[in-house]
């Protein structure tokens, strides 16, 4: 097993981060024990980070400690990963507008202890006007206003130096045009607030999606 960022590992083409909760197995198919400690296995066809990393993806910015505010954050599967990958110092904030998807994240978020579900709409950051200043805003809604919600949400929560990680969903935006018209669409509005690091399509792990890894301008 090598470490490729940090509280990532890479073993042949599978990816793992520590668990913070050993011996449980949400959201992961394996366990591995590896010098003393346990690992989840992050599959890359159940979430869009992993499967950028896989790609090829190499700015992942998330590090232990950092404060995350999650745009559709749904039943936590990602960002139990990302729990692992911040530890217990750090702290993710998920707003998800969906009660059923916030009813089945709650008793995952109560076990891991750094993930505060927000039960909210992501287009109105005013809901949720009380939280802290983020490290990184990661955004995965179903949208066709995708990149202006998370223009918006950077304004009032992304630190000056901050990240900005984005999965542009190409069939929530427009069925008709290619994904390739609306990624470049997508990357001339965004470019307009961020300097973009790196961006890499998820085929064949989701298909007619875009990983976006940005830095706040």
């Amino acid at each position: 097993m090598k470490q490729i960022f940090p509280g990532v590992w890479k073993k042949g083409n599978r990816l793992f981060t520590k668990n913070l909760l050993p011996g449980d197995k949400t959201y992961t198919k394996t366990l591995l024990k590896f010098k003393g400690n346990e690992y989840r296995e992050w599959d890359p066809y159940r979430s869009k980070p992993a499967a950028a990393i896989l790609k090829g993806l190499k700015t992942f910015p998330l590090k232990k400690g950092m404060k995350i505010l999650y745009l559709g954050i749904a039943n936590g599967a990602t960002a139990s990963f990302f729990s692992d990958i911040i530890g217990k110092e750090g702290v993710i904030y998920g707003i998800e507008i969906s009660e059923r998807s916030i009813r089945d994240l709650n008793p995952v978020a109560e076990k891991r202890g750094n993930i505060v579900p927000i039960l909210g709409n992501a287009k109105l950051p005013n809901e949720y006007s009380w939280i802290e200043k983020a490290d990184i805003v990661y955004e995965d809604v179903a949208t066709d206003d995708q990149s202006e919600v998370l223009v918006r949400n950077c304004k009032e929560f992304l630190k000056p130096d901050g990240f900005a990680m984005i999965a542009i969903k190409a069939r929530s935006i427009d069925v008709v045009k290619s994904p390739k018209t609306i990624y470049k669409q997508e990357i001339s509005k965004l470019q307009k607030h961020f300097k973009i690091l790196e961006k890499i399509e998820l085929d064949p792990y989701e298909k007619d999606h875009m990983f976006l890894v940005m830095k706040w301008m």
